[in-house]
C-alpha cells in the first residue's frame, strides 16, 4: 500500500519486492533488488514454463542462490502481499494489453514500477483522459502506485534535462538525444520487426507509419513541456530518415545485408506558435562507422545529449559502460535501476499514475561500496 506522500526515508524494515521478468532488464532487477539495503527480494515472474522453480539468483546469473524461485503464477506472486513489483516484462508489442496488466496490479494494492509501456511515462495528450482516469481509479481503490520509466524514455530526457534547465535564465530551445550503435542491443523483435533493420527501405514497419513515433516518444516531448510549463501546437512534428546498410552487417539480434536498412534518425519536435522549442532525435546505427555526416558521441558507441539553447546555452553529455559488457548492457542496468531506486518513493507516492514530476530527488541510497 502506498503511505503519505513525502521524500523517501529507509524503511523500519525492508520493502518486499517481486520483479516480474527475468529478460534482458528483468536479470538486472533481480541483482539491483538483491543489492539494495531497503529492499527485499520475495518472488520472481517468468513467462516460461522451462524456467519456473529455478533460483532467481541463477536465472539473475548472480554464480548463486538467493533462495528465491520464478514461477508463473500472478496469484502466488500476489499471495506473498509484495509492496512493490518491478515489471520489467517486454511490452513493446502489447502495449493495450500491458496497461491492464499494470492497472490489475495496483487495483489488488500492489505498487509497481515499470519500464514500460513507455507511453505511461506521461500519458497526458497522448492516451485518452478515460483511460488515464481509469489507471488513477484503479490505483486510489488499491491504495497503490504506478511509475513507467527508464532510461530513454526515461531519466535521459526527463530527469536530467529538467535539471539542467534550473540553470537557465531563458530557453529558446532543449534538445534531448539518443547517439548509439545497436549492434549488440539483443532484442530482435524491437529490431527487426519495429525498427525494421534487415529489412528493405520498401517496406514500411509499424514504428515509421505516421503517428505512432508521437505516441512511443511523444511522452518525452510532452512530459519536458509541462515541467517547463509550456502548452504545445497539436499534433507534434515528426521527420525520419532511414538508411541502408553499406556492407554486410552482422548484430546479435539481425543479419544485415548490404542495400537493406541499416540506419534510422528520427525527430519528434514540439513546437509552440508554430516554432520548435522541444526536440526528442534518435540516430541509431548497426555499425558505428556508418554515416559520419549524423551526429556521433564524443566518446564511446552511445550516449545520450542534451542541449539546451538559450541564456546561457549548455550541453551535457553523458555515456555509460557495464563492468563485464558495453554501453548497451548497461543500458539495461540503468534501466532497471532507475526503477528499483525509485522503489521507496513510488510506495510513499499518492496513489494512481506516478509521473518523473511527481517525485522527489532519487538517488543510489545505501549503494555505495563497503
Amino acid at each position: 500500500m502506498s503511505h503519505a506522500p513525502g521524500s523517501p526515508q529507509s524503511p523500519e524494515k525492508p520493502l518486499r519486492v517481486v520483479v516480474w521478468s527475468t529478460g534482458t532488464v528483468g536479470r538486472h532487477a533481480i541483482a539491483g533488488v538483491d543489492a539494495h539495503p531497503d529492499l527485499e527480494l520475495v518472488g520472481v515472474w517468468t513467462s516460461t514454463p522451462s524456467k519456473a522453480g529455478r533460483d532467481a539468483g541463477e536465472l539473475a546469473g548472480l554464480g548463486r542462490t538467493l533462495g528465491v524461485a520464478a514461477t508463473t503464477s500472478r496469484e502466488e506472486l500476489l499471495a506473498l502481499s509484495p509492496d512493490c513489483v518491478v515489471h520489467a516484462a517486454m511490452t513493446d508489442d502489447r502495449v493495450f494489453e500491458a496497461i491492464t496488466d499494470l492497472t490489475e496490479l495496483i487495483r489488488d494494492g500492489v505498487n509497481v514500477v515499470s519500464s514500460g509501456p513507455v507511453i505511461l511515462v506521461h500519458p497526458q495528450g497522448t492516451l485518452p483522459d478515460e483511460m488515464i482516469s481509469g489507471i488513477d481509479d484503479a490505483g486510489r481503490e488499491g491504495g497503490a502506485s504506478l511509475h513507467v520509466n527508464g532510461i530513454d524514455p526515461g531519466f535521459a530526457n526527463d530527469v536530467l534535462p529538467l535539471a539542467m534547465t534550473s540553470l537557465s535564465q531563458r530557453i529558446d530551445h532543449i534538445k534531448v538525444s539518443e547517439i548509439a550503435d545497436y549492434s549488440t542491443y539483443f532484442q530482435p523483435v524491437v529490431m527487426k520487426d519495429l525498427f525494421g533493420f534487415g529489412g528493405s527501405l520498401e517496406d514500411k514497419p509499424f514504428l515509421w507509419e505516421p503517428g505512432v513515433l508521437s505516441t512511443a516518444w511523444g511522452p518525452v516531448v510532452r512530459v519536458l513541456a509541462a515541467g517547463l510549463g509550456v502548452i504545445l501546437d497539436e499534433p507534434l512534428v515528426e521527420h525520419v530518415e532511414r538508411r541502408a546498410a553499406t556492407a554486410d552487417t552482422k548484430t546479435v539480434s539481425v543479419d544485415i545485408a548490404e542495400g537493406t536498412q541499416g540506419s534510422v534518425r528520427f525527430t519528434v519536435i514540439g513546437t509552440v506558435d508554430g516554432i520548435p522549442r522541444i526536440t526528442l532525435e534518435h540516430v541509431t546505427r548497426t555499425d558505428a562507422a556508418s554515416d559520419p555526416d549524423w551526429p556521433v558521441p564524443s566518446t564511446g558507441d552511445g550516449c545520450y545529449r542534451i542541449e539546451v539553447t538559450g541564456e546561457p546555452s549548455m550541453t551535457v553529455e553523458f555515456s555509460h559502460h557495464g563492468e563485464h559488457g558495453d554501453h548497451n548492457v548497461s543500458g539495461m542496468i540503468v534501466t532497471a535501476q532507475r526503477l528499483v531506486n525509485a522503489i521507496p518513493a513510488v510506495v510513499a507516492a499518492s496513489p494512481g499514475l506516478v509521473s518523473p514530476l511527481d517525485l522527489p530527488l532519487i538517488t543510489g541510497r545505501g549503494l555505495v561500496s563497503s
